[in-house]
């Protein structure tokens, strides 16, 4: 994969998103019901908020896949807490809004844990830089696991009974929430791997219009484990770098 530099984003992403959620609730055809939104999870803190825009607009089905978290322990804590968060948001259940219209229950999907999965992709890229190449490919790993799933529940929709199974109209991240992270290579690469399997990505930039302060605000209120490194021992070791940098200069 060719390496993106990051840089100001080209597009206003929120703004795309928020043109395709109009566009939707406007057309005759597709307004009477609500779309089938596939979202990539990486934790309970980025999802809080995502979740609580989107519920709005989508029922969702949180995809919860991430082979880069160093160990199996800081995985299941990280699943574990995403789905306290969405039981305690009372959002595991169908529920209606003050219209009367239906909302669909969320749910998780976890793929089994496999940090080989991960190790194999950063193969080579062990000393990239924070936001760098290996970040990157980590992105491109968990965007195509998520399209791979959406494909395969199209297929299984294509074979059954009609209604029984419903395929997903879009796919999306929550990691464009981060302000460490560029929506502008999220976008990109999502929009990649979703033309590669025909399916729709949902552009975003979730830590617009205070997203990401909307987040720190939730994870305060249902007290979420909030952790300070990305995932892989290689974005651990950076951030008990700095700790200690920071640490050395505040004992001078």
């Amino acid at each position: 994969m060719e390496y993106i530099k990051p840089e100001p984003n080209k597009k206003n992403y929120q703004q795309l998103l928020e043109k395709i959620i109009e566009t939707w609730q406007k057309d005759p055809e597709k307004s009477e019901r609500r779309p089938r939104l596939l979202m990539h999870s990486c934790c309970a803190p980025c999802s809080s908020a995502v979740l609580d825009y989107l519920c709005r607009y989508f029922d969702i089905t949180l995809f919860y896949y991430n082979p880069n978290i160093s160990t199996e322990k800081e995985f299941m804590h990280r699943v574990s807490e995403l789905k306290r968060l969405i039981h305690e948001m009372e959002i595991d259940v169908e529920r209606y809004d003050e219209d009367g219209k239906r909302l669909g229950a969320v749910s998780v999907v976890v793929p089994d844990y496999d940090h080989k999965e991960f190790l194999a992709i950063a193969k080579g890229h062990e000393k990239d830089p924070e936001r760098g190449e290996r970040c990157h490919l980590c992105y491109r790993q968990r965007l195509e696991k998520t399209a791979d799933y959406m494909d395969e529940i199209r297929s299984k929709a294509e074979n059954a009974a009609d209604g029984e199974v419903l395929p997903y109209d879009f796919f999306c991240t929550t990691l464009t929430i981060s302000p460490m992270k560029s929506a502008q290579i999220l976008n990109e690469i999502g929009e990649e791997v979703g033309a590669g399997h025909g399916e729709s990505f949902l552009p975003s930039d979730f830590k617009k219009k205070g997203g990401y302060q909307r987040s720190i605000a939730l994870s305060k209120e249902y007290d979420l484990y909030r952790q300070d490194f990305c995932g892989c021992e290689f974005s651990k070791a950076a951030s008990e770098r700095e700790r200690a940098e920071r640490k050395m200069r505040d004992d001078k």
